[in-house]
């Protein structure tokens, strides 16, 4: 994990966000829980079945995401201080070395499908009404998904709201 990662600029923030105390809160914060979500998925990995170099990926991706901690959220952003939610997951996979579609609907359909017990930190959650997916978000494991809910939020990391929801593994 870079420095770059965890320690990045707002584009053009606010006079009062570039405060230097609320930016190295921020900073400080974003590398905690980038740094607890990478060890969290670090001991999950150990009983995973999955190639190692598609873990490496999705921890990677994980690590991103949870450094993006805290920055807003913007429809149609895919980074790389605001995002939407398939931006976040588009910007933390290619950023880790895979791309993935824009979309959430069209991540959904460029995944391998799994199950809830197949599931692992790095593996894509999918929220769904019906047969159409209106969100995504990346698992970090113990039911909490890293995503960028809506307009006037931010990224964070969230309990998994629903059971409508879908999983899926980058292939």
């Amino acid at each position: 994990m870079t420095a770059s990662v965890l320690n990045h600029a707002p584009e053009q923030a606010d006079p009062a966000e570039t405060a230097p105390s609320r930016l190295n809160s921020r900073r400080l914060r974003a590398g905690v829980t980038a740094a607890l979500t990478l060890t969290a998925f670090a001991g999950s990995t150990l009983l995973a079945s999955s190639p190692a170099d598609a873990a490496t990926i999705e921890a990677r991706a994980l690590s991103i995401a949870a450094s993006k901690h805290g920055d807003p959220y913007r429809y149609g952003a895919a980074g790389p201080n605001r995002f939407d939610c398939s931006g976040l997951t588009y910007y933390s996979f290619k950023h880790a070395g895979k791309s993935l579609p824009r979309t959430a609907q069209a991540q959904y359909n460029s995944v391998q499908h799994i199950s809830k017990a197949s599931l692992h930190p790095g593996d894509l959650v999918f929220f769904h009404s019906g047969s159409s997916v209106y969100h995504v978000g990346i698992y970090a494991g113990g039911g909490k998904v890293w995503h960028a809910p809506y307009t006037g939020s931010y990224v964070k990391l969230e309990k998994i709201w629903t059971s409508a929801v879908w999983y899926g593994r980058i292939r």
